[in-house]
């Protein structure tokens, strides 16, 4: 699915203007590593639009796959009958959910910027594109309180909060619990501001009777100090030709931090259960032994040590990677949660 996406975005960009897209490049990247949200659309143009794609759509395909995949793993059996992305420009996060579960299914992507609907319904027509693409709607709306939307089995919200005053990102998450049939997920950049802003997401959902399926193990309060550390993750993109030369990079990949999280409406989907155990850091490996930092259902954060002696745990352990859920906590040997970021 990355290299269909990765093929339909070069046929797209064929031949843009590198020098005037990496400039508009830079002045995405200023606004958004930039603190100061706009409540407007940052996308003006078919050229920022454009550069969009080439900058982002990789990384924001990446992190949304990865967190609608440890979604899956905690909701065997389902697939969303259909799918409603807020604020999805280009749409990323359908490509994505078409990834995790292939098939046809109605498609709405809502957004208030024209220029990245306008390329976005391009994409999704072009070759190579899933077939749930082939029939989406792409509706222009604007992202403000009193947002009315239309209901959908699973809601995406992916890397849109930041562009929105607090009151806004409110209504905007308070409109999604209204409207998730099942499932709403929210993902935004795994960076210290983009976990507050899905800390605020968790307790908003919650708040308004759902249940958090990931990565959370538990719905009660998030463990992790504000200003002390953040719960992030991270995927693996692979970088086409285009997307290096826009980025000036020379690596074929780049890791995608991304914060997230999925909630449900009861009834929960069938079989579906939040993970009793996620490793939030990556697994630190040492002679004999490898170093786990948990978050856990009913003990909060800690850190566990799973030694040679225990082969099977000890085995798992080193397999394991950052993200993922531990379906019973490997080893012994508890100690405070390493708080470091």
């Amino acid at each position: 699915p990355a290299d269909r996406l990765r093929a339909a975005l070069d046929a797209l960009l064929d031949g843009l203007p590198e020098r005037s897209t990496a400039a508009a490049v830079e002045r995405l990247i200023h606004h958004y590593r930039g603190r100061t949200p706009t409540d407007a659309p940052i996308l003006r143009d078919r050229a920022d639009a454009a550069a969009y794609a080439a900058y982002r759509m990789p990384a924001t395909f990446g992190a949304v796959s990865a967190a609608l995949r440890a979604l899956a793993a905690r909701t065997p059996g389902w697939a969303p009958a259909s799918h409603l992305d807020v604020g999805g420009g280009t749409g990323a996060a359908v490509w994505a959910a078409d990834a995790v579960w292939p098939g046809g299914r109605p498609v709405t992507v809502l957004d208030w910027a024209g220029p990245a609907l306008d390329l976005g319904r391009e994409l999704s027509r072009g070759p190579g594109a899933p077939p749930a693409l082939r029939a989406s709607e792409w509706r222009r709306a604007r992202l403000a309180p009193g947002l009315d939307l239309p209901a959908a089995e699973l809601v995406t919200v992916s890397y849109v909060l930041g562009e929105l005053t607090a009151e806004t990102r409110d209504a905007v998450v308070d409109a999604v619990a209204r409207t998730a049939g099942r499932v709403a997920v929210f993902v935004e950049p795994g960076t210290p501001e983009g976990f507050a802003r899905i800390r605020r997401v968790r307790e908003r959902l919650t708040g308004a009777g759902m249940t958090l399926l990931a990565p959370c193990p538990h719905d009660g309060e998030c463990p992790i100090v504000p200003g002390a550390d953040w719960c992030h993750f991270a995927a693996r993109i692979g970088r086409s030709a285009l997307h290096r030369r826009i980025k000036g990079g020379e690596l074929g990949h780049e890791d995608e931090k991304y914060s997230w999280a999925a909630a449900a409406r009861p009834p929960l989907p069938a079989g579906a259960s939040p993970a009793p155990v996620r490793i939030v850091r990556r697994p630190r490996v040492r002679k004999g032994l490898v170093l786990l930092d948990l978050c856990t259902r009913d003990d909060g954060l800690r850190e566990r040590t799973v030694t040679r002696r225990d082969r099977e745990a000890y085995r798992a352990a080193r397999r394991a990677t950052w993200g993922d859920a531990a379906e019973s906590p490997p080893g012994a040997g508890d100690a405070a949660p390493d708080t470091d970021g």
